[in-house]
């Protein structure tokens, strides 16, 4: 049996992941490993401090120790870390949004990219063009964080949290193509943005999922064929 490892900084993608993961490859060993701490520690640094650093690479370290065949990176707030440690371990690490972010580029030129804090805003803002440079590709991207929705949302207040999300939208759609998520969470408000906005909306969870699948799938090949 195949083992997928997955890493998160807090609690909320789990269960909706977990969901995903049982459609998509059912037939895995899923391990998650959750430290709640550590979004809290980036969004209190602006950035990711190095002791963040140091926790998820240890995390890493006791996935490959656990058997995973392949990591999944849940945050994109700490996707820079994830890419940095690739070259450390004997096995794939995934970032939960790369392929969001290959199939935005590879479809649209103006790329509206959400977020509710600016420590996942701009690695995500990052990725996207380095996506668009390796594809050879000329994108505009637009800015759509949504100032005090992640205050809402740790308030207790879901209602306030996404009502200026859906207003961010609606701003950046008028100057997009198509609207990335960057945070894994914001992904069960896909389809309202897609009514409201009326413009293609992409959330990660179900792209970091196919990329994973995709990984098992090709070892699972090459294994056979040897």
């Amino acid at each position: 049996m195949q083992t997928v490892v997955a890493i998160y900084t807090g609690q909320g993608l789990a269960d909706p992941l977990k969901k995903v993961f049982q459609e998509l490859l059912p037939y895995i060993r899923l391990v998650n490993i959750i430290d709640d701490s550590l979004i809290g520690d980036v969004v209190r640094a602006g950035h990711i401090p190095d002791v963040v650093t140091r926790h998820l690479v240890q995390y890493y370290r006791h996935a490959e120790e656990l058997g995973a065949d392949v990591i999944l990176n849940t945050c994109s707030s700490v996707g820079d870390v994830a890419d940095e440690a690739v070259g450390m371990l004997g096995i794939p690490i995934v970032r939960i949004d790369e392929w969001m972010a290959a199939k935005a580029v590879a479809s649209y030129t103006r790329i509206g990219v959400l977020a509710t804090l600016p420590s996942t805003l701009e690695p995500t803002l990052r990725l996207v063009g380095r996506k668009a440079n390796e594809a050879g590709r000329e994108v505009q991207l637009v800015n759509g964080l949504a100032e005090g929705a992640f205050d809402a949302l740790i308030s207790g207040k879901p209602e306030e949290h996404d009502r200026l999300l859906l207003e961010t939208a609606m701003r950046v759609a008028s100057e997009a193509d198509v609207l990335v998520l960057a945070q894994g969470s914001m992904a069960r408000m896909e389809k309202a943005l897609e009514e409201a906005t009326g413009k293609p909306v992409l959330s990660s969870p179900r792209f970091g999922v196919e990329h994973v699948k995709a990984i098992l799938e090709a070892a699972k090949d090459a294994k056979s064929s040897s």
